[in-house]
């Protein structure tokens, strides 16, 4: 992550914060492409939060394969997008929500697939960007869960695991009836 805010426009910026935390994350495993970003959204996050990097950090991802799940990954992307605070930059809730729904295509908790330290720093990220949403999860339910709860509740279907869910050590705790 110190590389990433020794390359930051404003390394005291919240989002620059996460970002950077976000990014560090996937770099450290060479694993960028995980962050599911298009070669242009992945240029402007870094011309937005990033101006001083150097040729170091790849102008372009390698592309990931998410045929399996592009329903699932645009929808969840797009349901996050309708609880968007105004109060953060439009862009970074775009990359943000891609960045969440690849996120949950993989099998561990939303807090270690993201790279964050916990599930505050999740119940935070959230909070600071989708307000609105976070505000329904009353049941304090885990975010992937809750996250693809939402997802298909919003589209009318049965509430089910995220495509990552079933490779995760509580899978059957989140989901005891498919277990």
């Amino acid at each position: 992550m110190t590389r990433w805010l020794a390359v930051a426009t404003d390394a005291a910026s919240p989002d620059t914060w996460l970002f950077a935390k976000l990014i560090a994350a996937r770099d450290a495993r060479g694993e960028l492409a995980l962050l599911g970003l298009a070669q242009p959204v992945w240029r402007a996050l870094l011309k937005r939060h990033f101006a001083h990097m150097s040729d170091a950090i790849p102008a372009r991802l390698p592309a990931i394969e998410t045929a399996e799940h592009t329903a699932f990954v645009q929808t969840l992307h797009a349901l996050l997008l309708t609880h968007a605070s105004a109060a953060v930059h439009a862009d970074d809730a775009q990359c943000l929500a891609s960045i969440i729904a690849h996120a949950c295509l993989r099998p561990d908790h939303l807090w270690r697939d993201l790279g964050l330290a916990g599930r505050e720093e999740v119940t935070w990220m959230l909070t600071r960007y989708f307000p609105t949403l976070v505000a329904l999860n009353v049941a304090n339910l885990r975010w992937k869960k809750f996250l693809a709860q939402q997802r298909a509740l919003s589209l009318g279907l049965q509430p089910g695991p995220a495509p990552g869910c079933p490779g995760c050590e509580d899978y059957g705790y989140c989901f005891p009836e498919h277990h």
